[in-house]
């Protein structure tokens, strides 16, 4: 494979417009880091500028989940413990987007804990997602399980511009992490949210034994499935998980996963998501080789990266917040 590839030739590729497949995918994960990590962030500035998209979570709902992701500090078959509630009311809802607004997010992400949200309660948040468009001026992402389409229809209704639905692992080790429901179902939400017409964020979650073909094998399924905004989660090891004495991932295998994630989806949203705040510089090389995106504050069950730090980061790297949907650009290329 060395002799058939080469580092220079696959970024000129990528930059002028060539998509890349896994056998190049997979030489790019063994090359030198910090030329790897150069080269991708040029094809992030090359697609995307400057711009850098900012997302935040309301945790709408949480705990006693059925579902049994062994990395999951919610599902009841771990022994973790969780402050769980049920859904949150309209004007919990309402505080926390105009709180979050205020900081600097540009999105919110609207998550629930379980299989999916049923049908009475698809249509309460609903009530409280008019709520909010009426007074916020934000985005509004929904991360409510396993929907149909008839349910996406009613979120897009009242407001709802993205769904999420993490595919978590390639296929094959997703097998390894879950057994009540599938890779299969996880896709089918995604393409009936599509059907929707709302736009997708879906990733995953390193650092739980999967290799990097695996991890290059979901880049490439949601490329395939057209997703443009992509999480990118460190394991947080959770006690009474069976991942609670994993170890975390270094800051340069994070840099490392982005890098390449970025040569595979060139114009999408590379988002440092779940564990940020557990690598020393809260991810700020990893916004250095390819990521231009992030979850800022909390999450459902683990604390997240301070917003207003992370507004200072940006301001020093010199990203202009933004919402990115990662419609390919196509500014004028710089000479190499």
């Amino acid at each position: 494979m060395e002799d058939t590839y080469n580092l220079k030739d696959i970024t000129n590729e990528v930059l002028e417009g060539k998509l890349i497949g896994k056998e190049e995918a997979m030489f790019l994960a063994g090359q030198p880091l910090e030329e790897l990590c150069r080269a991708a962030d040029e094809i992030r500035e090359r697609f995307c500028g400057n711009t850098f998209d900012i997302c935040s979570v309301i945790n709408c709902k949480c705990g006693k989940c059925p579902e049994d992701c062994k990395y999951c500090a919610q599902s009841v078959y771990n022994r973790a413990e969780v402050n769980g509630h049920s859904l949150i009311d309209t004007e919990a809802m309402l505080k926390q987007a105009k709180h979050n607004k205020e900081l600097g997010a540009l999105r919110v992400e609207l998550v629930a804990g379980g299989r999916r949200m049923s049908d009475k309660e698809i249509d309460a948040v609903c009530e409280s997602i008019k709520a909010v468009k009426k007074e916020v001026d934000i985005e509004i992402c929904v991360s409510f399980g396993l929907l149909e389409k008839k349910d996406f229809d009613k979120l897009k209704e009242a407001g709802v511009s993205r769904a999420h639905c993490n595919l978590e692992a390639s296929e094959k080790f997703f097998q390894t992490l879950c057994t009540t429901h599938t890779y299969e179902e996880k896709k089918k939400t995604i393409l009936a949210a599509k059907e929707a017409g709302l736009s997708i964020c879906s990733c995953g979650i390193f650092g739980l034994g999967e290799t990097m073909e695996d991890r290059i094998e979901l880049a490439l399924t949601e490329r395939e499935l057209g997703v443009k905004s992509l999480p990118l989660n460190m394991l947080n090891p959770i006690p009474g998980t069976p991942y609670e004495d994993a170890a975390v991932l270094s800051n340069n295998e994070m840099r490392r996963i982005a890098a390449v994630f970025r040569f595979i989806l060139p114009d999408a949203a590379v988002r440092m998501a779940a564990g940020r705040n557990r690598l020393p510089d809260k991810g700020e090389r990893c916004f250095r080789s390819g990521a231009n995106a992030a979850i800022t504050g909390d999450f459902l069950t683990v604390a997240g990266s301070e917003t207003n730090q992370d507004m200072e980061m940006l301001e020093r790297l010199g990203y202009e917040p933004k919402l990115w949907e990662g419609k390919q650009q196509t500014p004028e290329r710089k000479s190499l």
